[in-house]
């Protein structure tokens, strides 16, 4: 005797050896004997074959119809030896009766599972919501491979298109145009980037880079909404300060400028003066939902997205020629010895004198005119010389707190595109890099008072029982990274007792949401907290930090990688082939006079600082990518040689950050500058974060 049964959905057949009360033991086919329920057993039968009664059941079944069985079916339960009685004759044998099994057990949109081999037909409106969607599915089945054949063939569909980024880093894996894509990529036996190029969804490698940021970040756009600038209704009084700023050329958000009283008196007064467009609108304005939503300038070579629309940023910019609302620190100093005696907050308007503009100063600004060893024949020479003393000064005393002096010995690096930044790039510009050394004089002008004037706020709404959003280092170890919070901290990094970011309230939120507590301040003493926009443990104070890490660090991001796309089209366009460089660990080295770091094979041996010179074999600007192997290895220390041991630790983090591109296919189912592309940093703060 033979027995038809169920084994976790898929029907077997065999020969029955023995047979209990519930349970048999039945020898199958291949030899091999199992163990069945008797309620698992559906059919019992002497002939034919298992085998042939499977293959020809299976046949049978195929030549049910549905919809006709449907029809016969009764409303009550029934089994499927009775459909089988129904639908082909009155003696349906075991073969006919396990051809109505197998259809039945199929078509479950037509027939629910009742027990054991019992069944109930559905309702007409399951039936027919049920055929629908398998239509549905079978539509969808067939647009998928004509997608999937069109990509192959080298054309891109529209659909794709539209949604290519969308596939590529946050895809509906169940979604058609997501199936396509990798139905293709199987077919064609290319990588999906190499696929979807050559058929069109991409137009060029600086299009995908910028239109996946774009997807990413700004899924609305990046237009802004029709905005005035408010005007600031308070009367301020007009500064007796010349003030001036120092920026590239490229800036537009001028944030900061400084003023030097009292020259030659024995007492200085030396003024930060910052833009204060925290005097013209407040929290949950229509101005600052837009600057919230956006959290902070987006630099890139070329080109930026700022946080403000330019119309708002003009109104409150530091521009010379106009006397512009301020929040004005004054820190009073004996001029022999920079003594601090005081120091003073005042909102006002500051007459701006000069833009100075650092990348066309910067050779004729230098240490030996501002310190009386050359002659200073440039606007500003005697107040300048002053703020270079101080700014030493200053130094000096954050690295005796720091316990090390800060070794800065690398380069800035500075792009500039052939379209001047009077369009959008869109990847077919000239490069050109150039160097500028960190701490010039200017960039520690700028830098040191910057810090003089985020850790005396800092210190001051402390004092005053505000919050403020701060940055702090517990400590200079490997490891320990620069964190925001709303209490005063120290930064190791800074070597200073707490540290806010409050000078660059046009291009950065958190400096906005300092700026209207220091306002509260300035407005109110020792009443401020009553009426300051923030009281302590403000929660939309952690969200507001929260939001502006991820965004700041997505920002910064995307500026490392499209810079480092312009770094492989220079190599490209100046046909560089070999390079210098200096091993940092892993096989990783540091271009010598290139913002560049990547994998050189044969230098994995090498130990940190070697000096070597490798040959570029390829770079792939879309995973932005570079091969490179070992020449020869130099007998000079390279250029990272003594540096400091926490800014190679940040280097290697970026190196990591510069990896090859990943993709969501399964294939298996911070500076005081403000110029675009010199990625921030002056030699103090900008270092540190």
């Amino acid at each position: 005797m033979f027995a038809l049964f169920d084994e976790a959905g898929k029907f077997l057949a065999g020969r029955v050896m023995s047979e209990a009360e519930s349970s048999m033991q039945i020898e199958l086919e291949s030899g091999k004997r199992v163990k069945v329920k008797a309620a698992n057993v559906l059919l019992k039968f002497d002939k034919p074959a298992p085998a042939e009664l499977i293959a020809e059941g299976q046949r049978l079944a195929q030549e049910i119809d549905l919809d006709l069985a449907w029809e016969f079916a009764p409303d009550s339960e029934f089994s499927f030896a009775d459909l089988a009685r129904d639908y082909f004759d009155a003696k349906a044998g075991v073969t006919h009766q396990a051809a109505a099994l197998f259809r039945l057990f199929e078509a479950p949109h037509y027939f629910r599972r009742a027990g054991k081999g019992q069944f109930k037909k559905a309702a007409e409106e399951v039936v027919k919501a049920a055929l629908l969607g398998i239509e549905r599915k079978r539509q969808q089945a067939l647009q998928i491979e004509a997608w999937a054949e069109e990509l192959a063939a080298g054309r891109c569909p529209d659909a794709i298109r539209d949604q290519i980024y969308k596939i590529l880093f946050k895809p509906d894996k169940n979604g058609p145009e997501y199936k396509a894509v990798v139905e293709a990529t199987r077919r064609s036996h290319k990588a999906p980037l190499d696929l979807l190029k050559s058929a069109g969804a991409i137009a060029s490698p600086y299009q995908f880079h910028w239109k996946r940021f774009l997807f990413e970040q700004f899924p609305k756009g990046t237009g802004f909404p029709a905005l005035q600038a408010p005007e600031i209704k308070d009367e301020l009084p007009l500064s007796p300060v010349q003030a001036f700023s120092i920026d590239d050329s490229a800036t537009t958000e001028i944030d900061d400028a400084l003023s030097v009283q009292g020259l030659g008196t024995g007492t200085i007064v030396f003024g930060v003066h910052i833009a204060a467009p925290g005097l013209a609108f407040q929290p949950d304005s229509a101005v600052d939902k837009v600057a919230r939503e956006r959290l902070s300038t987006v630099y890139m070579p070329g080109w930026k997205l700022t946080m403000l629309p330019d119309e708002v940023v003009q109104a409150y910019t530091l521009i010379e020629g106009r006397d512009c609302p301020a929040v004005s620190l004054y820190v009073t100093m004996d001029e022999a010895t920079l003594a601090v005696t005081g120091s003073e907050t005042k909102l006002e308007r500051v007459p701006i004198k000069a833009n100075l503009r650092h990348d066309k100063l910067d050779g004729v600004i230098t240490a030996d005119t501002l310190t009386g060893a050359a002659p200073a024949d440039y606007a500003f020479a005697p107040e300048l010389a002053f703020t270079f003393r101080l700014a030493n000064h200053l130094k000096a005393q954050r690295e005796v707190v720091r316990g090390k002096p800060e070794n800065f010995n690398r380069p800035d690096y500075n792009f500039r595109l052939d379209s001047n930044g009077e369009r959008e790039p869109d990847g077919s510009e000239v490069v050109s890099i150039s160097t500028r050394q960190r701490g010039s004089p200017l960039d520690l002008i700028v830098a040191e008072a910057m810090i003089l004037a985020n850790s005396t706020w800092g210190g001051w709404l402390n004092d005053m029982g505000l919050p403020g959003i701060y940055r702090s280092q517990a400590s200079m170890a490997p490891g320990v990274k620069v964190r925001m919070g709303t209490k005063a901290l120290p930064h190791a990094g800074m070597g200073v007792a707490q540290y806010t970011w409050a000078t660059s309230p046009l291009r950065r939120y958190v400096d906005l949401v300092n700026q209207w507590q220091i306002i509260a301040c300035a407005k109110n003493g020792r009443t401020a907290a009553l009426v300051a926009p923030f009281k302590p443990k403000d929660a939309q104070l952690f969200s507001i930090i929260s939001g502006f890490d991820a965004a700041y660090t997505a920002y910064n991001g995307f500026q490392n990688g499209i810079e480092r796309f312009w770094t492989l089209r220079y190599l490209v366009q100046n046909e560089i082939t070999e390079l210098t460089a200096t091993v940092m660990k892993d096989g990783l080295v540091r271009a010598d006079t290139l913002p560049l770091v990547f994998k050189a094979l044969g230098c994995e041996p090498l130990p940190r600082g070697a000096h070597v010179r490798v040959r570029i074999t390829g770079t792939d600007e879309m995973t932005l990518d570079v091969h490179a192997t070992l020449i020869e290895r130099l007998e000079a220390e390279g250029a990272g040689a003594g540096e400091d041991p926490a800014a190679e630790s940040e280097d290697d983090e970026a190196a990591e950050v510069a990896g090859p591109l990943t993709l969501a296919l399964d294939m298996s189912g911070e500076g005081e500058g403000d110029s675009p592309g010199t990625g921030g940093g002056t030699s103090a703060e900008a270092a540190a974060t």
